[in-house]
């Protein structure tokens, strides 16, 4: 088995790089489009039905596969014998700040699903705070991989 991880090593990576690339513009875009949702909502405005089902679709036809594709990808990563030193600080930040932007896509599903049928929780000001986490998240992780501290 670790024959055939060790060969397909470059694949595997390039996959996750795709998808963890697909993964990060949800990320980026969901929260900016509950910026705009809450903040429509607030003035009674018709466009509401269309972040509605842009919100729906992002999250279940890109954001869904791509968060599953990159964890399967970088599982398959970490079980290639070699690729990482544990004893290193950088694949626990790594793995840390991938499960906070695991638990960030959960929350906005969350966001997503009650604002689907009622006003929205937060103010857009919080959503447009809470847009920041996944670049604050993401210069973690390239810094942890590619410094490796």
């Amino acid at each position: 088995m670790s024959d055939i991880l060790s060969a397909a090593y470059p694949w595997i990576k390039a996959v996750h790089v795709m998808a963890v690339v697909s993964w990060l513009a949800g990320l980026f875009y969901l929260p900016r489009l509950l910026v705009y949702h809450a903040e429509r909502a607030q003035v009674g405005e018709e466009p509401v039905a269309s972040f509605r089902i842009m919100e729906a679709k992002l999250l279940r036809l890109i954001m869904n596969p791509a968060m599953i594709a990159t964890w399967v990808a970088g599982l398959a990563l970490v079980f290639t014998p070699g690729v990482i030193d544990w004893s290193m600080v950088w694949p626990w930040t790594k793995a840390a700040s991938v499960l906070a932007m695991t638990w960030f896509h959960h929350w906005l599903a969350a966001q997503r699903k009650i604002m689907a049928t009622q006003p929205a929780p937060l103010s857009g000001r919080t959503y447009r705070l809470m847009n920041e986490l996944p670049t604050l998240l993401m210069v973690v992780i390239v810094l942890s991989v590619i410094v490796k501290f």
